[in-house]
Formats: structure tokens, C-alpha cells, sequence
């Protein structure tokens, strides 16, 4: 049983999410549903969730504040942002705050039930425009705490030329999973560069 929780102040994709989530209780179980940022805050450190579907755009705390301070306090916590548009930049964001995906709110509902699927079996979606943007970020000076594998830059590389998943692994001669669990991985070290720049900038400001 996968325990979901859902972040959105849109009433009726929060009602209609649950509505899908309780006619597949067999597998997933709903245990929270909060409209802003400030309330999941308080209630999903308590409930433990295997997976949060993450509204970006809340109001007031933003989606990606409220990740970035949920994954200290679970930092195995899965979370999916959900997005109207995949706009680039937001998207990378959320992943540079540690989420492990993301997907637009007018998927089907079993496209969303299959990402919260994926990445419970160690999955992450990446787009070959996101896989792009990620080899810019490991490029940029100081990422020295968050250098990719040989095998990691080759998934990337055959990603930002637009490969599908089994597309790359036929390439690099490896399974479906296998690429999968790279770009979990991937995800991971993105958070952890992510996470050692404020580190920095917080030890600068109380040098300063």
C-alpha cells in the first residue's frame, strides 16, 4: 500500500485526486489532503507519506519552499510537483529542491497514478530539455560535492539528445530500471548540490 498525500489549493483537482486515489485503495491510500503549504507543513511530518503530489504554485509558501523544508525533517519523503505547464526553469527548481518528478495537472489520472508508481520502483521522469538543464548545473564551478558517475553523464548525454528511456538503455546496453535508478540518482545529487549551496551562503552571511 503507497501512502499519498496531495498539496494543491485547486478544491476540486485535491477532491477529484482523492476520488481516484480511494477507487484504486487496493494500492494507494490517501491520508492527507491540505490546500496551502503552511498546513501540510505541519501535518505530513506526522502522517510519514510515501509520496507527496506537490502543487508548485501555492499561495503564500510556494510548493518548492514547502519541499525544500519537508525534506530535512523526511528526507526519504518522495514528492511529485504538480505543474500547469512544464515550464523549464520552475520545473528544474523543484527538482534542484529535491523532488523526484514532476507532471502536468491535465495528465490522466492514470498517468498520475503510474508517476506515483515510478517513483516508488526508483523512478524519476526527465524530459530531454530538463536533462539538458541538469548537465549545466554539474558544469557550473563549485559542484564538486555532487560529481555524476561516467555511467551517469552517458544517460544524461543520450537523454538531451531526446532518447526515450528504452531508447537509451538499448544504447548503452543496460535495462529499462537500470536507467531509471541513474536518473533517481542523478535527482539525488542535483538536491544534494542544492542543499550544500545554501549551506555555503548561510556560513557566508554569518562570516559577514
Amino acid at each position: 500500500m503507497i501512502k499519498v498525500a496531495l498539496v494543491d489549493d485547486n478544491v476540486d483537482l485535491r477532491e477529484g485526486l482523492q476520488i481516484v486515489l480511494k477507487e484504486h485503495s487496493d494500492e494507494f491510500e490517501c491520508i492527507g489532503a491540505f490546500g496551502d503549504a503552511e498546513t501540510a507543513l505541519k501535518k505530513i511530518p506526522e502522517l510519514k507519506p510515501d509520496v507527496v503530489l506537490m502543487d508548485i504554485n501555492l499561495p503564500g509558501i510556494s510548493g518548492i519552499e514547502c519541499l525544500k523544508q519537508l525534506k530535512p525533517k523526511l528526507p526519504n519523503l518522495d514528492v511529485i510537483m504538480l505543474t500547469v505547464f512544464a515550464d523549464d526553469d520552475t520545473v528544474f527548481d523543484s527538482l534542484c529542491a529535491g523532488a523526484c518528478g514532476y507532471i502536468t495537472k491535465n495528465a490522466s489520472p492514470e498517468k498520475i497514478l503510474d508517476a506515483i508508481r515510478e517513483v516508488r520502483d526508483g523512478g524519476a521522469p526527465m524530459s530531454g530539455r530538463i536533462a539538458r538543464m541538469v548537465v549545466t548545473s554539474f558544469k557550473a564551478p563549485g559542484d564538486a560535492s555532487a560529481q555524476l558517475t561516467d555511467r551517469e553523464k552517458e544517460v544524461l548525454d543520450q537523454l538531451c539528445k531526446g532518447k526515450s528511456y528504452k531508447m537509451v538503455a538499448d544504447a548503452l546496453n543496460i535495462t529499462h530500471d537500470t536507467v531509471r535508478h541513474h536518473i533517481k540518482n542523478i535527482y539525488k545529487k542535483l538536491e544534494v548540490h542544492s542543499v550544500s549551496e545554501a549551506i555555503l551562503k548561510t556560513m557566508k552571511k554569518k562570516i559577514i
